[in-house]
């Protein structure tokens, strides 16, 4: 049995908004970052040590941490603590 993450669900439903989309612009960066990250980059490095440790509170999808690195540097944002402190307050890091 492998290892199971936090869901990861761009798409899920709000109660006003409905949807993360309805915050961010279609052409907004943040959205090919995600694309890259979901469909182009091999990630197997990066997931194979979690598949093997099934202890533990399931963690954030190795791919949505690559995602958010990967904007946050592409916006400047290089700081641990800057980064979660946009995750809380900028809609482009949703």
């Amino acid at each position: 049995m492998g290892k199971t993450y936090r869901a990861w669900e761009v798409d899920q439903r709000w109660l006003l908004p409905p949807s993360v989309h309805d915050f961010v612009a279609a052409d907004h960066p943040a959205h090919l970052v995600r694309e890259i990250v979901r469909g182009e980059l091999d990630l197997s490095a990066v997931l194979g040590p979690y598949e093997r440790e099934l202890r533990g509170y399931p963690p954030y999808h190795p791919a949505m941490m690559v995602a958010l690195l990967l904007y946050a540097y592409s916006r400047g944002v290089y700081s641990s603590r800057q980064i979660a402190r946009a995750c809380e307050e900028r809609l482009d890091f949703l």
